[in-house]
């Protein structure tokens, strides 16, 4: 039988908050909270979690959503004024982001200029995955078992492996950007002419190729077989989760198990098995590593539903793309899905395709009627407090800069579900 135990409120040092340790016992069942693996489940367990359709996850994701809500007004806003997540790493991404400019240099001067052209200084990006990476390594900082004498040492040894990940993660990342946007005939990125736009489609695959192949080295660097699986295990789902978007029936364009499902490969596959990464590589256990695991799946997932809302509500200018990009190359996102369970009609509207500006219209007079936005910012709430959860059922550490780690960490969930652009 599978039940639920050690549901805990535990008082932090600084501020208080409410820490929830939630677990499964297993008895002839496969444990349902707190399951993954390196593939998303499918049926899409977690989007069915969020949206309700298991009773014992609805009780415990609404107890996890009040203990966030709790937590988050009983911080003092002195500490919430204080905490920028950024502000933490400030200095650490300034070494990462010089080291990734020195790593994608290239033998051939127009295949390194293609290679830098999203890593020159200016047009980094928000560098929100190195962020979180670098938080959760720092927020992972227990003691481990039987910690040899030459411990300093190892840890500057361990951080900077850590880095790695993180300089894999962003270069993993920027590739697909470039060959997303090959697929998509995007021509703005980041607010600048897309890569495409400027040096062609070819160029731009083979600086996508490029850069993995820059990332396949740093990873084999590190000779950890568990994490090399882990990242390569990403780039197939990268490359699965661009082709369910490609090559969807009716059915699978309108159901949101399906969307959920491409989301996770697409978006979440990434941050989730990185996060996963620091831990192993700090000889976390398999409960941390699984912690670490849910932050990043559920703070990815909760990222993209608000990327899917700002691509109908946000501009150009905000999102430093074309706004109402996804529905115009016939890209049904949560809010449509949402949209259509009340209005069954619009279904047709979306079998007929967005090629006729007419039918964007219509799709989106329908969607300003019914509540897709709001339901999707909800969703995107469930799932960025079940991240938040994740790291408040992280052991218990006194440590300032932990705590302070995982107060970012949590914040980051809050930035995510309120951010315009």
């Amino acid at each position: 039988m599978l039940f639920v135990k050690g549901l805990t409120r535990l008082s932090r040092t600084g501020y208080t908050r409410c820490r929830w340790l939630y677990s499964s016992l297993r008895s002839g069942h496969d444990p349902v909270l707190l399951q993954h693996s390196s593939h998303f489940r499918s049926p899409i367990q977690s989007s069915q979690e969020a949206l309700g359709c298991r009773v014992i996850f609805t009780w415990v994701s609404s107890a996890l959503s009040s203990a966030g809500q709790r937590a988050r007004q009983q911080r003092s806003s002195a500490v919430e004024e204080q905490l920028d997540p950024f502000s933490l790493v400030t200095d650490e991404l300034s070494i990462l982001a010089n080291r990734l400019r020195s790593m994608v240099v290239a033998e051939v001067p127009k295949l390194a200029s293609a290679a830098e052209y999203f890593f020159k200084i200016g047009v980094e990006g928000k560098r929100f995955r190195p962020t979180v990476l670098l938080l959760m390594a720092t927020a992972l900082n227990a003691p481990m078992p039987r910690q040899p004498p030459d411990a300093d040492t190892l840890s500057t040894e361990l951080r900077s492996r850590q880095q790695r990940i993180a300089e894999i993660t962003e270069m993993i990342h920027v590739a697909s950007l470039l060959h997303d946007d090959v697929l998509d005939d995007a021509d703005i990125r980041r607010g600048i002419c897309s890569l495409n736009f400027v040096m062609g489609n070819k160029l731009s695959v083979l600086a996508g190729d490029f850069l993995l192949s820059r990332a396949c080295v740093a990873l084999a660097s590190l000779k950890n077989t568990e994490v090399v699986s882990l990242l390569a295990t990403v780039v197939e789902h990268l490359v699965t989760g661009e082709t369910m978007q490609m090559t969807t029936t009716s059915d699978q364009r309108c159901s949101m198990e399906y969307y959920m499902q491409k989301t996770y490969y697409k978006t979440a596959s990434l941050i989730s098995n990185s996060c996963k990464a620091i831990a192993l590589l700090a000889g976390q256990t398999a409960e941390v590593s699984t912690l670490a695991y849910e932050y990043g799946k559920n703070l990815g997932l909760a990222y993209q539903l608000i990327d899917d809302i700002l691509d109908f509500t946000g501009t150009s200018t905000s999102l430093g793309k074309g706004s109402l990009s996804d529905i115009r190359h016939g890209i049904i996102t949560a809010p449509i899905l949402f949209a259509m369970e009340e209005f069954p009609e619009l279904r047709t509207v979306v079998d007929q395709g967005f090629d006729n500006s007419a039918n964007v219209n219509r799709a989106l007079d329908y969607l300003g009627q019914s509540q897709g936005i709001q339901r999707t910012q909800e969703l995107a709430t469930k799932h960025a407090n079940l991240a938040a959860a994740a790291i408040d059922s992280l052991p218990e550490n006194g440590d300032e800069d932990v705590q302070k780690s995982r107060r970012a960490l949590v914040e980051l969930t809050h930035r995510v579900i309120t951010r315009t652009k």
